[in-house]
């Protein structure tokens, strides 16, 4: 039955007592590896950091440290909002509870989108890096998609079987890659030793001064997506008040160090050459081949483990936004639903899921009717897709920024500190503009010329399609963050 008040045609809110996730069962270590794998520091790094050499020089690890930096200023928004107002919804929550339904119901189509969108890449990657690293060492051209669907059908597998499950196997996952990744790059410092120098650390390294750390800079932050993955596990986290804000601020400090050390392996051992450096397809495997003969096996392993850990954490995370939408009533209450048995969002993860492999099949029919008339390259859609992706969920953490001084001066005014909830978030507004400028900006060449008017386009779909369900449902506003992670 539809909320007294509400009109029968509006997507219909959760019938009696909301369901609930399992709760208190993920520790703060739990939820930070779940965090980082996420991230998938080797998939990003590997697909990443050719473009962003080529675009800010020698001095990458100089940018990739001021986007640490960044992110961080994004992850005090997030920490200073589960700390009042933990929820599974993250950021839908927190924009809707500052600026009413209508915001609310706008952020989770744009959040879902924009996720979902960039999933999509990630999930061709896991298949694609499987047929690259298998006709690399066996000769085997099977095509990527094969592989895409077995992988992302094991994700799923361990994903409904429970959070503690795959958030455990995400987090063994990323050990793996993390470990792959500091044994080469300081293998590589070793063997390069005589080469080592502070040059990229320097500002005079960037090429092209500070338009060459702007340009560069949007690539840097991207390599962090994901470091918001703590908040949307606050109903299942023990403690969510004190654990998300904690695991998010040591995962960005963890990936920041972390990053800044490949690149700077990854540079040095091109002997700073950023133009051959930029011209390979995978950076840090041309460092491993270099650095451990036959070993390099373990960076393909590395990559392998990457893409299996963003999936199942990156899923894991982001339809939990879309389970609350639904329970909430923001979206279909379909999503709201919760396993009887093992408290997960099924319906969240399978749709989240097949809307995903749905994009990727359109995207390559779209290549395929194309002008070139091939096949799609897993590589070049990871790439677009995640911009596309990146360019959405880049205007939610702005909506977040502006809403965390104006949330806190209305429902919390005697713990509103200047420093944190005006100034951080200020910085961290400037932070976001810079690289939505530079997605957006005109010139860019096709699809990118025409992802900022997509976007544009979903932004209003999204605020029309807002408008009509709140005047169809009176009571929305009422259940917008009416379900707090902590509360019994």
């Amino acid at each position: 039955m539809p909320h007294p008040g509400a009109d029968p045609l509006s997507p219909p809110g959760p019938v009696g007592a909301p369901q609930r996730l399992r709760g208190g069962v993920l520790g703060m270590a739990d939820i930070a590896a779940a965090t980082m794998a996420n991230v998938g520091p080797a998939m990003s790094f590997f697909f990443g950091f050719a473009f962003l050499a080529t675009t800010a020089g020698v001095a990458s690890p100089l940018t990739i440290a001021a986007a640490g930096v960044a992110v961080a200023l994004l992850g005090n928004t997030l920490a200073e909002f589960s700390r009042a107002h933990p929820s599974a919804g993250s950021f839908i929550t927190f924009v809707g509870k500052t600026f009413g339904p209508v915001s609310a119901v706008t952020t989770a189509l744009l959040a879902a989108l924009g996720y979902i969108i960039a999933m999509a890449g990630v999930i061709s990657i896991s298949g694609g890096f499987v047929q690259i690293t298998l006709q690399y060492y066996t000769g085997i051209d099977l095509p990527w998609i094969i592989w895409t669907l077995l992988l992302t059908g094991l994700a799923v597998v361990l994903m409904l079987r429970g959070v503690v499950v795959s958030t455990k196997w995400a987090g063994y996952f990323f050990g793996a890659e993390m470990l792959v990744l500091i044994v080469v790059s300081v293998a590589a410092l070793v063997e390069h030793h005589g080469r080592l120098s502070v040059d990229p650390f320097l500002p005079s390294h960037i090429s092209g001064g500070f338009n060459g750390l702007a340009a560069g800079f949007p690539l840097a932050v991207y390599l962090f997506i994901g470091w918001e993955n703590s908040a949307a596990l606050a109903e299942e986290t023990e403690n969510p008040r004190r654990n998300v804000g904690r695991a998010v601020f040591s995962s960005i400090a963890i990936m920041t160090v972390s990053y800044i050390l490949f690149a700077y392996a990854t540079v040095t051992g091109f002997g700073y050459d950023v133009a051959r450096l930029g011209a390979t397809r995978i950076p840090f495997i041309e460092v491993a081949h270099d650095t451990l003969g036959v070993l390099a096996f373990l960076a393909y392993l590395g990559g392998l483990t990457s893409t299996l850990g963003v999936l199942i954490a990156g899923i894991n995370s982001q339809a939990r936004l879309v389970f609350n939408a639904g329970r909430e009533g923001l979206l279909p209450a379909f999503f709201g639903y919760v396993h009887p048995v093992r408290r997960t969002p099924n319906n969240a993860i399978v749709t989240f899921t097949a809307i995903a492999l749905l994009i990727i099949g359109g995207w390559g029919l779209g290549h395929l009717l194309g002008s070139d008339g091939g096949p799609m390259n897993p590589v070049v859609f990871f790439t677009e897709s995640s911009t596309l992706g990146a360019i959405l969920i880049l205007l939610v953490y702005l909506a977040s920024n502006i809403a965390l001084p104006l949330y806190y001066r209305r429902y919390r005014p005697q713990e509103f500190r200047v420093v944190r909830h005006l100034l951080l978030p200020a910085l961290g507004t400037v932070a976001i503009l810079v690289p939505l400028y530079y997605l957006a900006k005109p010139g860019q060449p096709a699809p990118y010329s025409w992802f900022p008017y997509a976007a544009i386009a979903a932004l209003l779909v999204a605020v029309g399609y807002a408008t009509i369900l709140v005047r169809r449902d009176p009571v929305l506003a009422e259940r917008v963050g009416s379900i707090v992670a902590d509360a019994d």
